[in-house]
């Protein structure tokens, strides 16, 4: 069964579309991620940009300044329940096909990163009836899911 999303509310939105931000992150302290996450999330129009869910690691000790920042509802996971937080771990196995295990992200720039969440927000995806998360969740008109992806497939020619 095709789900539709065209009537989604923006908080269903921002929940259902598996629309993904990338932080390029220098050290892993609790003011610095709060600070970048900020920076990055704030780039997106508030009405987007309603919650996220984080484990419970210690760079996150800053949330409350990363809610007042950008207006962000933070929640958090119990610990040791990753099934909490399903999505995430399911978008981590899919970007770590880019970015494997034990890469060292912090060589990447805010930009690469940029890249490649986009890359992988204009992926189609089967729970979201075949379309893409960056055709969900962007504004009508803002992403033209064809001409992104003529741009990067080359169709040849067969029998010729």
């Amino acid at each position: 069964m095709s789900k539709t999303y065209t009537h989604l509310s923006l908080e269903e939105r921002e929940r259902k579309t598996l629309y993904t931000v990338l932080v390029q992150l220098d050290c892993a302290t609790a003011e610095h991620t709060a600070q970048r996450f900020g920076m990055v999330l704030n780039r997106l129009d508030a009405a987007m940009r309603l919650s996220m869910t984080y484990d419970n690691g210690k760079e996150m000790a800053h949330h409350q300044a990363l809610s007042e920042a950008t207006g962000i509802k933070v929640f958090f996971a119990h610990p040791y329940s990753p099934w909490e937080r399903g999505i995430n771990e399911n978008t981590n196995g899919l970007l770590r096909r880019v970015l494997p295990k034990g890469t060292d992200l912090s060589v990447h720039t805010q930009e690469q990163l940029d890249a490649i969440a986009f890359h992988h927000n204009a992926k189609p995806r089967k729970s979201l009836g075949w379309k893409s998360p960056a055709e969900l969740f962007l504004p009508k008109e803002s992403f033209d899911f064809q001409a992104y992806w003529s741009a990067i497939i080359n169709p040849v020619a067969l029998g010729a």
